[in-house]
């Protein structure tokens, strides 16, 4: 799935030991950059890492949020049973996507430039992630779910003005559409990238 690609840009969800400390998104942005940047350079094992990194995104990224919006349409017409278990794949779909990328990350500098507070419950902080010799600047924007200031939670990124929960939901639509609005033939694509 072409969303793959970019879902390595989630390696940046990482938690902060006190969530509460972060006095604004920009601060938050910053020290969850900050402790990125210490486990992804750390000798830990690759395996410990994904472990320690997916418990962190758990907590810190509203991947059941995501699923639902990537969804679309579809999630109003599809049973509770339905619900739950495209619930239960989307996760270990986010997750595995999440984790298959942090190996190529061991020190990802990202620069907060600005934040803006759409309304009381979303705010986007504006950051730019540094050229290297590999990769060119890019430009990330991430959205943030402020409604409860004491948890906020990742709804969104967008890398360079392409919001990766839209083109997920552009995607998984597709593929129900192109199966006769069949859900269960989404449930086997997961299925299939997670036995990979």
């Amino acid at each position: 799935m072409k969303l793959i690609n970019y879902l390595f840009f989630f390696i940046f969800f990482i938690n902060i030991n006190n969530i509460s400390l972060a006095k604004n998104p920009s601060d938050l942005i910053n020290e969850i950059v900050d402790e990125a940047a210490s486990i992804l350079s750390s000798e830990d094992p690759v395996e410990s890492k994904i472990i320690k990194l997916n418990a962190i995104a758990e907590r810190n990224v509203d991947i059941d949020g995501i699923g639902m919006y990537t969804l679309g349409k579809f999630r109003k017409s599809i049973n509770d049973d339905e619900k739950s278990k495209y619930k239960k794949l989307f996760r270990s779909y986010f997750l595995k996507s999440f984790s298959s990328r942090l190996v190529d990350y061991t020190n990802p500098r990202i620069n907060v430039v600005s934040q803006k507070k759409v309304n009381d419950k979303y705010t986007i902080v504006n950051s730019i992630l540094e050229a290297t010799s590999k990769r060119p600047q890019v430009k990330i924007d991430w959205r943030i779910y402020t409604k409860n200031p004491d948890k906020p939670l990742i709804r969104d990124l967008i890398v360079e003005g392409l919001s990766l929960a839209r083109t997920q939901k552009e995607e998984f639509n597709s593929i129900i559409q192109n199966n006769d609005g069949d859900i269960n033939a989404l449930f086997k694509t997961l299925e299939e990238f997670l036995i990979k």
